[in-house]
């Protein structure tokens, strides 16, 4: 991970997350994947190096970090297991949104519990029927008197079950973006349930269900940012969620580069090692040049987001489509190099490409990502 362009408080942020990726998520990554093991202490371990809450503001519990430090921190979380960062991310992701568009009672109520990671969150807008486009939720909350009820199902959410605080999207008006409201959702509220947990190619270390909401009824103060802004919530949530996903597939990537560095220096064939042969190492070249431009572009979008450059929605999107094609790229490319051994589980290749491979569907497909760009760039023109 270059540094030269680092202040030194972000060069005390990556150490400090480094180690503790090292220590605490590194060894243990590929037991948790074969177990299917979602390492709740370890999550509060995080909490209390302050990210449970990173982009909160202090006088809240959080650590108030700038996106530009957030994705310092999820590459080198996922150093250590890309699934625990990209689950960190999404609940970091709840926070935030709680954070910028809940009232004061609605930010006393649930920031604390989840800056500690005593409560997890989860982001609930995928439904069966409508995944990348979003504004087609048929999830719907009827008001009756001073409180909402909520009906509806929602699909591929991460930490269901084991999170206790749901951000969910549902229908308040009419058809289209317009209609959308969020909601606070906790795990005791009657009538909320959830599916089985999903059996996934990657990310086992955490879990996914589907959310069901059977005439969830819950107070009108359960309502975030007021009704009908809940799509723009989605979005302005997700613009930040796709920098944490885009940072995790760098993470990973590297990761999986340093592997291949230290599996061809130990590797001999035809009497000598095969770092010494000049075609793997121009392979080893290509993957360090597109993770260090995907790191470059990661950390503009960031700074773009940070600013309020009317810009960065477009931005975030170019960082989320090129860093996760990248990074899965990068390790895909990690396991040819290493070869039959890559294969093997015991390596850990194997799982980060597992891992890495659905970072380029979710938080918004990488085809939708060129929509949105595609949209940014020729907007002005019609």
């Amino acid at each position: 991970m270059t540094s030269a362009l680092l202040t030194d408080d972000q060069l005390a942020i990556v150490e400090t997350t480094l180690d503790f990726a090292q220590e605490h998520l590194a060894p243990h990554a590929l037991a948790w994947d074969q177990e299917k093991h979602f390492p709740l202490a370890v999550l509060r371990k995080a909490a209390d190096l302050g990210l449970g809450g990173m982009y909160v503001a202090e006088d809240a519990g959080g650590s108030g970090l700038t996106r530009a430090d957030g994705v310092l921190v999820f590459e080198a979380l996922a150093s250590g297991c890309p699934s625990i960062a990209g689950y960190l991310s999404i609940h970091n992701m709840v926070a935030w949104m709680i954070d910028r568009y809940g009232d004061e009672a609605q930010r006393a109520r649930w920031l604390g519990p989840l800056t500690s990671m005593d409560w997890l969150g989860s982001y609930c807008l995928t439904e069966p029927g409508a995944g990348s486009d979003a504004a087609a939720l048929s999830t719907r909350a009827e008001r009756d008197g001073g409180d909402y009820v909520l009906t509806g199902v929602k699909q591929f959410i991460s930490g269901a079950g084991a999170a206790h605080v749901y951000i969910v999207m549902a229908r308040t008006g009419d058809s289209g973006p317009g209609g959308v409201s969020a909601f606070v959702v906790e795990r005791d509220d009657p009538g909320l349930s959830f599916g089985p947990n999903e059996q996934k190619m990657g990310w086992n270390a955490q879990p996914t269900r589907q959310v069901i909401l059977d005439g969830v009824r819950v107070p009108a103060d359960r309502l975030l940012g007021g009704e009908g802004n809940g799509f723009r919530i989605a979005m302005n949530g997700l613009n930040g969620g796709r920098l944490g996903i885009a940072a995790c597939s760098l993470g990973g990537a590297r990761s999986a580069l340093d592997r291949s560095l230290t599996h061809l220096a130990d590797r001999e064939a035809f009497g000598a090692r095969l770092l010494e042969a000049q075609a793997l190492q121009f392979r080893l070249a290509d993957m360090a040049t597109e993770l260090a431009a995907a790191r470059a572009l990661v950390r503009e979008a960031a700074q773009a987001l940070d600013a309020g450059d009317p810009q960065s929605p477009q931005l975030c999107a170019m960082a989320k489509r090129f860093a996760t094609d990248t990074g899965h790229s990068v390790a895909d490319r990690a396991l040819q190099l290493h070869g039959g051994y890559g294969y093997l589980t015991e390596y850990g290749i194997e799982k980060l490409v597992r891992d890495l491979r659905v970072h380029r569907i979710l938080e918004g497909t990488n085809e939708i990502m060129r929509l949105i760009v595609a949209r940014g760039l020729t907007g002005a023109l019609r």
